[in-house]
């Protein structure tokens, strides 16, 4: 069960990774050793999975983004899935309903290279069909 101050903990973390624990314990009012147990309690019981990186808009505003559409033969899902996770351009991999089976989203820093990896997407054995979609401009993000 999660309490208010491990949401409160949590909410700390979503928008600073690195935010130490003294950090969270002035924040949240509470001991450091208190915090620390609740942070190894959320990590032991998978609430807390891994921490990461944001990347600042310098970075993330020049990439060109693209959701790809996957249509796959079935018995090849799992080494397709496989495959797509080594692509490091690669950043998220959903299964879907629908016409299709997987949606991709892929970052690349030039058209260039967003084709290229589109190309190595599209060869991989068990891609049946793609549809691919150029994201624009962020309208709302959480």
């Amino acid at each position: 069960m999660i309490t208010e101050k491990d949401e409160e903990l949590l909410s700390i973390l979503r928008c600073n990774a690195r935010a130490s624990v003294s950090d969270i314990a002035r924040a949240t009012g509470v001991s450091r050793t208190a915090i620390q147990n609740r942070l190894t309690k959320l990590e032991n019981s998978g609430v807390i999975k891994a921490y990461s990186i944001v990347l600042g808009s310098e970075y993330s505003n020049k990439l060109i983004s693209a959701n790809v559409s996957l249509k796959v033969n079935p018995n090849l899902r799992r080494n397709i899935c496989i495959a797509l996770r080594k692509i490091h351009n690669i950043s998220h991999i959903y299964s879907i309903s629908g016409e299709y089976d997987l949606l991709a989203t892929i970052q690349a820093q030039t058209l260039e290279k967003l084709n290229e990896i589109l190309n190595i997407v599209c060869s991989l054995e068990g891609i049946e069909r793609t549809n691919s979609s150029i994201i624009l401009d962020t309208v709302f993000e959480k």
